[in-house]
């Protein structure tokens, strides 16, 4: 349910920008991290069916996963806010609130670990030592956009981790394990 919320937040910022086109000036760093989010979000539900070979769930869990899914909306919500008032274009909101931004994102793939982790030995070796690799990288490079202006920078963080993310999916979680 919190997932799709953060589905909708996206659907609907991106009506919003395709009903006012000119109301905001666009920016494509964060268009790019919003088709990101989505296809973050979209590949989330889908890993989250490997949650059947959980044999004992706990509380714990289940809180566990409530907790990690508002992290994954409030990333969404920083993508787009309820009101552009006092901004006056995309690039303009997004450097404003990139440490928030970037700070959840990081909080995402730590979270992402314990997820795996949860979902049994075996799942988390098939990743091997790439996911070992890949995730610290991914948290260190939120980290440096936090405190990073250089917009070449972010066009290159974006651009590196949508590529991946796509690569990642298709070559590990065409099919549920």
């Amino acid at each position: 349910m919190i997932i799709g919320l953060g589905v909708t937040r996206l659907l609907s910022g991106a009506a919003r920008i395709v009903q006012h086109p000119t109301q905001y000036k666009l920016y494509a760093v964060h268009l790019a991290w919003v088709a990101f989010t989505l296809l973050m979000l979209v590949h989330f539900w889908w890993w989250e069916f490997g949650l059947y070979r959980i044999e004992s769930w706990t509380f714990g869990k289940y809180v566990f996963l409530i907790g990690y899914s508002i992290i994954l909306f409030l990333l969404c919500a920083m993508l787009f806010p309820e009101s552009m008032q006092g901004y006056h274009s995309y690039e303009d909101y997004f450097y404003s609130r990139r440490a928030w931004f970037f700070g959840l994102l990081a909080v995402v793939y730590l979270l992402d670990v314990i997820d795996t982790l949860l979902k049994g030995k075996a799942h988390f070796a098939h990743f091997g030592n790439e996911y070992l690799i890949r995730t610290p990288l991914l948290v260190a490079a939120s980290i440096a956009a936090i405190f990073v202006s250089d917009r070449r920078f972010h066009v290159a963080f974006v651009a590196l981790a949508l590529i991946y993310q796509i690569v990642w999916i298709l070559r590990l979680f065409d099919t549920i394990m």
